[in-house]
């Protein structure tokens, strides 16, 4: 109970900056509510789920909602990948590298989303960026002059990278911290006991770590489901006819390009949901291999 009223404070705090704007957004998009009806200069008529019904009949939503979802695995699996080997890394080497590591890492998570994102736009631009001259320089046919925007694969690809390099310091400190919390006489049991460092990885390192990846995971998942900026900035609006488009930028193009922000809040509504159904689903499988462990 006291823990309870400890935790009071900040979950009326949440609520109201959370729950009021979620169901403003709910509301909203129950109704017919465009430019018109935000200007006042047409009445507000209530639509119930025809938003909803609108948008699961589009088969554009479901190739946007198929390309956000792989686009965001891939940036999740990235972040994890580069952010634990950098970890391993860091346990490994000396205070100095360590320190100058971190500090790369550290700048690149402190870098606002549209500065980094209109840097390496700049950096692999196909008439001028660095990244082009140097691989022409190397003998690399084709690279003069190449788009990294045009393809649709590769704009997804160089917007992930980017997403990757701005999101891997989180799972780096956070699994820094766990990996460094754990005690060495563990480790120094495990391998008296003949363990290969694989298998101490694998059955004493990671079930401590869990709880750390548990929380990296679900955070990265959150992030590079609901990207905005950098897809956004990086392929101009959402690519060649939208090719790059995924669901925070459908939602945006329909609320505020197309006038439409009762389906543009219906599409807000569906992140939502989704993003909890994916949380709930992750949650659920880490306790079953917790089971079973």
């Amino acid at each position: 109970m006291a823990a309870l009223l400890y935790l009071a404070p900040a979950a009326l705090l949440l609520i109201g900056m959370m729950g009021y704007p979620l169901y403003q957004l709910v509301q909203i998009s129950l109704y017919e509510y465009g430019q018109a009806q935000a200007s006042g200069g047409a009445p507000v008529s209530f639509l119930g789920a025809e938003n909803y019904l609108t948008l699961l009949g589009d088969d554009q939503f479901w190739t946007i909602l198929v390309q956000t979802c792989v686009f965001a695995a891939v940036c999740v699996v990235g972040s994890l990948a580069v952010g634990i080997a950098l970890a391993v890394l860091a346990t490994r080497i000396s205070p100095l590298p360590r320190l100058l590591l971190f500090l790369a890492a550290i700048g690149a998570w402190a870098t606002p989303a549209m500065a980094g994102s209109t840097v390496w736009l700049f950096l692999f631009d196909q008439d001028f960026g660095l990244v082009n001259e140097v691989l022409t320089g190397v003998g690399i046919d084709g690279a003069a002059g190449f788009s990294w925007t045009y393809d649709k694969f590769v704009a997804f690809g160089l917007v992930a990278a980017e997403v990757i390099w701005c999101s891997f310091p989180f799972v780096l400190v956070t699994t820094y911290a766990g990996l460094t919390g754990i005690p060495g006489e563990v480790v120094e049991a495990a391998a008296l006991d003949g363990a290969s460092a694989w298998r101490t990885a694998r059955t004493v390192l990671l079930p401590m770590l869990r709880p750390v990846l548990v929380i990296a995971t679900i955070q990265s998942i959150i992030w590079d489901f609901k990207i905005f900026t950098q897809i956004y900035v990086m392929t101009n609006g959402g690519g060649v006819a939208g090719q790059n488009m995924v669901l925070n930028v459908y939602a945006y193009q329909s609320a505020f390009a197309g006038s439409n922000y009762g389906l543009g809040s219906a599409i807000g509504v569906v992140m939502t949901v989704l993003l909890i159904l994916i949380t709930l689903a992750y949650l659920r499988a880490q306790r079953k291999d917790e089971a079973n462990v």
